[in-house]
């Protein structure tokens, strides 16, 4: 292999050199080196269009193809991208390389594209294999709350809005109402690989190639659903990975939600879960300190994943078609975005597998606050007595349970009867957390009968999409 200095595509027209500061601040191969790969697999794609359209022989079509597997196998064998090359960005890196072993065989292949498409392509391809990684993740995650929910269908615990008590709910409802998070967020991802599944190579810069490859075909060689429809939108768009933000976004404001509800319960003062020693650490002054650093980690890069989204709306805003050199600013975003929510999804399983119930402490916390007074209200209701009405006497006994410092189950029959004659002793049987979490058994309720089947249907809905994701095999991430 020859050794020749690197050369910029587009130096032709130029009788000077970039300056250097200027150069640096241009290069993009420290960002776009992770699509190295993918730009391999559209060049070689790309070679065999431009053979069937007579650009390329057989021949020089296959020593192509053997010279950018080399190229690809060269490539992974890196530890980094490699600046020290000088070259601008992955798309002229993969083609000097490919020079080096053909020669000017290897100048062939750029013909009848332009980096624009390329690099859409590449960026899709990219964003294509990121989404299912993606869902696997989520899979995982969604798995272990199931898992909980299997676990814990009967078991009480508090529920609160507001942050205070509200009514008692099973650890499983709980559970699986944040699956249900997750479940439309990997919903979200699936309809945004739909849209991202479509191939932008040969739209040329954005007029379209002048050679005359099939489109189709070549889309369905790198495993796209269609190629792009209007060659001066694909040149430039970037709703994809726009959209693919999006819904990491509302992830990772979901994955937040789960810390902070998770921080709050392993606190002294709720003391609700315990908190394995895999994912907490200590103070270096305080040695009692037990900090739930994982969660408070997950609910702090929810802004910053949540803000690359941001970052790709005002990138994209009133730039003129077709593409303009400030979506060099895109991939950073995405790539950013997708790395820490990966690790968010990965430590929060890691969280949720490792954590314990106080089942004690819970099924207590459940019954405190008067979370029953509701009971009281729907008792009188099927007294006949008006809701409103209903209501305001619960409340009245609320009062009377704080002025004697007792719950309401534990308020004698004479105080009760005090405060509205409709009540008996059978009021007592209502006022149970069992009968309380029995009650809540319409669809999508708390009742352990419906946790119990909402388990089962999560579970079918999840395995059904695992397969999915199972059909995209050897993907990984760093």
């Amino acid at each position: 292999m020859t050794e020749t200095k690197p050369a910029a595509m587009w130096g032709g027209r130029f009788d000077e050199p970039p300056a250097d500061l200027f150069k640096r601040f241009n290069d993009s191969l420290p960002i776009d080196w992770q699509m190295v790969q993918h730009d391999i697999a559209a060049s070689i794609a790309w070679a065999q269009e431009i053979q069937a359209v007579g650009v390329l022989t057989e021949d020089e079509c296959q020593r192509i193809t053997a010279g950018l597997r080399e190229v690809a196998e060269h490539a992974a064998s890196l530890p980094c991208a490699p600046i020290e090359s000088g070259l601008e960005d992955v798309h002229t890196w993969v083609e000097h390389e490919l020079v080096q072993r053909l020669g000017d065989l290897g100048k062939k292949l750029h013909t009848g594209r332009s980096r624009n498409d390329l690099v859409s392509t590449d960026f899709r391809l990219w964003t294509r294999e990121c989404i299912q990684l993606s869902l696997a993740e989520l899979a995982d995650l969604r798995r272990s709350l199931i898992d909980i929910a299997a676990k814990h269908s009967a078991d009480p615990m508090p529920a609160y809005t507001h942050l205070q008590p509200a009514q008692p709910v099973t650890i499983g409802h709980w559970a699986l109402a944040y699956e249900a998070m997750l479940a439309r967020d990997s919903a979200r991802l699936a309809d945004a690989l739909d849209r991202v599944n479509e191939c932008p190579l040969g739209c040329g810069a954005l007029a379209g190639t002048a050679y005359d490859i099939d489109r189709h075909r070549l889309a369905r060689n790198l495993g796209f659903a269609r190629p792009s429809s209007n060659s001066l939108d694909a040149a430039s768009d970037r709703d994809f990975a726009l959209e693919t933000l999006a819904v990491f976004a509302a992830c990772a404001i979901h994955l937040s939600r789960l810390a902070e509800d998770m921080i709050i319960y392993n606190s002294a003062e709720f003391a609700l879960v315990k908190l394995s020693d895999k994912v907490t650490t200590g103070s270096s002054l305080m040695p009692q300190k037990k900090n739930p650093d994982a969660l408070e980690l997950i609910r702090g890069k929810c802004g910053r994943i949540s803000s690359a989204h941001n970052q790709l709306l005002i990138l994209l805003k009133a730039q003129p078609l077709a593409y303009n050199k400030d979506n060099q600013e895109d991939k950073a975003a995405l790539f950013d975005a997708a790395n820490e929510l990966s690790m968010c999804l990965r430590v929060a399983t890691l969280v949720i597998d490792t954590t314990t119930f106080d089942l004690d402490r819970c099924r207590q916390r459940a019954a405190a606050g008067y979370a029953n007074a509701t009971e009281l209200a729907d008792y009188l209701v099927a007294k006949g007595v008006p809701f409103r009405e209903a209501h305001e006497v619960a409340g009245k006994a609320v009062r009377a349970g704080l002025a004697e410092a007792k719950p309401l189950e534990d308020l004698a029959i004479d105080s009760l009867r005090a405060i509205h004659p409709s009540i008996d002793e059978d009021v007592y049987e209502v006022l149970t957390i069992e009968a309380t979490l029995n009650k809540r058994s319409a669809f999508g309720g708390t009742s352990p009968d419906r946790v119990h089947e909402a388990v089962a249907i999560a579970q079918k809905r999840l395995e059904a999409e695992v397969r999915e994701v199972e059909s995209h095999k050897g993907l990984t991430r760093q």
